[in-house]
């Protein structure tokens, strides 16, 4: 069910599918990998991943200038159990919302916050984000 959205203006053609994936995975209180979610979104080759990263990077920045739960946070890296990327924590990092290494102790409790507003957001919505 992908959605037109205002936020979607300028963004590639998978971007609302990519939306559509973290919010899914948000409803479901669940976590998914940056390659499934890739393939989920069907975010086209070479470079995947890359295209991707920056996409959640952008939509950390539009949540939080809307005052909304990081969506991103639903999508980690395989081989960082479970945590995202640093380029999350640096990306939160550099827009004030995060303080800390991007990995540790400080990065999972940062990382589980997020994960709890976020799911909590959409558990309460019914969807209706």
């Amino acid at each position: 069910m992908t959605t037109e959205r205002p936020e979607n203006q300028g963004e590639p053609d998978w971007f609302p599918r990519l939306l559509d994936a973290l919010e899914r995975c948000a409803r479901a209180g669940k976590v998914t990998t940056y390659a499934e979610l890739a393939g989920e979104a069907g975010i086209p080759g070479p470079h995947a991943i890359h295209k991707l990263t920056e996409a959640l990077e952008r939509t950390v920045s539009r949540d939080h200038a809307e005052g909304r739960p990081l969506r991103a946070a639903a999508a980690v890296s395989k081989s960082r159990g479970g945590l995202p990327g640093p380029g999350f924590f640096q990306h939160c990092t550099a827009l004030g919302l995060y303080f800390g290494p991007d990995r540790g102790p400080q990065a999972e409790t940062f990382h589980r916050l997020e994960l709890d507003r976020l799911f909590v957001k959409y558990r309460d919505a019914g969807g209706d984000v």
